[in-house]
């Protein structure tokens, strides 16, 4: 089955992410087990109920915060890298049949 490609967030698109993203705290953690699949699926059962999540990548996880970032969004279908700042992640992806973040052009 042929994986959806998810377009490319736009840098003003990206800044009103980032700013919905602000005040929220991580609610993953990326450990020594890396981007297993156990985060992966706990990330996409938290994207039933949002649409923007923080995840934090510990001193201790085999991956880079970069290279974390870029094996989640592979991972999740439709989902983007918002930002990557000192060892948060912030990751958007839409929901499938109801979105509620419009985002401008």
């Amino acid at each position: 089955m042929p994986r959806k490609i998810a377009k490319p967030v736009t840098s003003k698109q990206r800044a009103e992410l980032r700013a919905l993203a602000h005040h929220l705290k991580p609610i993953l953690h990326v450990g020594k087990e890396g981007v297993a699949d156990a985060i992966v699926n706990a990330a996409i059962e938290a994207f039933n109920t949002r649409e923007v999540m923080k995840i934090k990548v510990l001193e201790n996880a085999p991956l880079g915060v970069r290279e974390s970032a870029d094996a989640l969004a592979q991972r999740i279908e439709g989902a983007r890298v918002v930002q990557v700042i000192g060892r948060t992640i912030v990751l958007f992806r839409p929901h499938p049949e109801h979105p509620r973040i419009a985002l401008g052009g």
